[in-house]
């Protein structure tokens, strides 16, 4: 199976936000509140994507399998004052659960990267909730945990990671 990596467009927006609901509902069962989870909602999801495709600062990638949207990744800058000395924010990676562990999410991550790097990042962080396995994805690729803290997110309290590549 080849995965093909490319820019997002407007059009892509509507399959983003699919994978994007389907993954949180299964990536977050048992970390976040089911009802919030079943709440989320796909023409929602595509509203933010439709903002998020077009900004100049963003870099949002799709991953396709025969043709069909199976993943997405999204990075933008560090906030402003939020991480100094780091570059590239990695804001979402995302995959319908049957496609995760394939190494699709290597390949998309370093076209990510590559993005950074062209945009003249040295550096970069994600943000990942602790109870999520995509922890130990982001320390297998090199990331080292420089930062947590306790945040609110669906009606509970949850860890925040945050990982950091000190060099692209």
């Amino acid at each position: 199976m080849k995965i093909t990596i490319r820019k997002a467009t407007l059009e892509d927006a509507e399959a983003i936000a699919k994978v994007h609901v389907a993954s949180w509902q299964t990536t977050y069962k048992g970390i976040m509140d089911e009802g919030f989870l079943q709440k989320l909602s796909v023409e929602k999801r595509k509203e933010l994507w439709l903002n998020n495709i077009p900004r100049e600062e963003s870099i949002v990638l799709v991953a396709e399998l025969d043709g069909e949207i199976v993943g997405f990744a999204d990075g933008s800058p560090v906030k402003e004052g939020e991480y100094p000395g780091y570059g590239g924010d990695i804001t979402s990676i995302y995959f319908y659960e049957e496609h995760q562990g394939k190494s699709f999410g290597k390949q998309l991550l370093n076209r990510l990267l590559d993005g950074f790097r062209q945009q003249g990042f040295t550096n970069a962080i994600v943000k990942v909730l602790e109870d999520n396995a995509a922890c130990r994805f982001y320390e297998t690729l090199g990331a080292r945990r420089i930062d947590e803290h306790i945040i609110e997110v669906a009606g509970g309290k949850a860890n925040l990671l945050t990982y950091a590549w000190d060099k692209l």
